[in-house]
C-alpha cells in the first residue's frame, strides 16, 4: 500500500505520524500557500499537481494506491480535484474533516451565533452590521471581499501577510495558533470587538476565540463549511483514517 495524504492540517500530521511509526509508505503533499509550513514525519512534496488530470498522472506514476485529503475544510478546490483524480485513476478516497464546531447549549443565553452560506455572505452581513469593531479570522485570501467596507474598523489575524485588497481600516496580527481563552478575550477586550467573523474550522486550536466571544457578549458570523463532493467518503478523526486503510 502507498499512501498519498493532502496535508497542511493537524489532523494530516498526526496521521502521517501514526503511518510511519507503523512503517507505512506514505507521502505528504502540501499546497506551499504557507511561507513556514509545519511539516509532517516521512516524505513531503510541496507544491500543486497542476489540477485533477496532473494529480491522476502523479498518482499512476507514483503507484499510489490510497489517498486521503486531510486538507483544510475550506480547502474545496483540493477536494474536488481530488475526487476527480481519484476517479479518473481508480484510487480509493477518503477525506479525513475534524467535526465543524456547533453552538450548544451554552449559547442559549449569550449572544448570536449566525451561520451564512459562504465569504460573500458574510461580507454583505458585516456592511449591514450597526457596530463597529470585527475581528476577522477568516484568512488571508479573502480579504478582498471585505476591502470595500471602509465604515468598520477590522482586526484582522492571518498566518502570513495578506497579498491583495484589504479593508482600509484594518489593524493586522500576524499568528499561528493554538491560542488560549486568556489570550482571545484579552485581545477582543484591548480591540473592542462588537463581532466575530470566523470560518467553520472546527477542532480545538482556534477554538478559544468562541469560548471568549461567548463570555464577552460578542456576536458569531460563522461561515459553513462547503459540501464535500458526491460519493466521497469521510471520517472526523485520525483513528478512523487508520482504520479505513486497515480495512482496505
Amino acid at each position: 500500500m502507498r499512501i498519498l495524504i493532502l496535508g497542511g492540517t493537524g489532523e494530516a500530521r498526526e496521521l502521517a505520524a501514526s503511518l510511519v511509526a507503523r512503517g507505512a509508505d506514505v507521502t505528504s503533499s502540501l499546497a506551499g500557500r504557507v511561507r513556514d509550513p509545519r511539516l509532517p514525519a516521512g516524505s513531503v512534496r510541496v507544491g500543486g499537481f497542476g489540477g485533477a488530470d496532473g494529480l491522476a498522472a502523479y498518482l499512476r506514476a507514483e503507484g499510489i494506491t490510497r489517498v486521503i485529503d486531510a486538507t483544510h475544510p475550506f480547502a474545496a478546490g483540493i477536494t474536488a480535484n481530488a475526487a476527480a483524480a481519484c476517479a479518473a485513476a481508480g484510487v480509493p478516497l477518503l477525506v479525513l474533516r475534524r467535526p465543524a464546531w456547533e453552538p450548544g447549549p451554552s449559547w442559549e443565553t449569550a449572544p448570536s451565533w449566525e451561520t451564512v452560506p459562504d465569504i460573500r455572505a458574510a461580507a454583505r452581513a458585516v456592511s449591514r452590521w450597526p457596530g463597529e469593531a470585527v475581528f476577522l479570522t477568516t484568512g488571508r485570501r479573502d480579504l478582498a471581499v471585505f476591502a470595500p467596507d471602509d465604515r468598520h474598523q477590522f482586526l484582522v489575524r492571518t498566518v502570513d501577510p495578506p497579498d491583495g485588497a484589504v479593508p482600509p481600516r484594518m489593524t493586522l496580527i500576524l499568528d499561528r495558533g493554538p491560542y488560549t481563552v486568556a489570550s482571545e478575550s484579552a485581545l477582543i477586550r484591548d480591540h473592542r470587538i462588537g463581532l466575530l467573523v470566523t470560518k467553520n474550522s472546527g477542532g480545538p486550536m482556534t477554538a478559544a476565540k468562541l469560548t471568549a466571544a461567548r463570555d464577552l457578549g460578542v456576536r458569531v458570523l460563522m461561515v459553513a463549511r462547503p459540501p464535500l463532493p458526491p460519493g466521497v467518503a469521510s471520517v472526523e478523526t485520525v483513528a478512523a483514517a487508520l482504520g479505513w486503510l486497515d480495512a482496505g
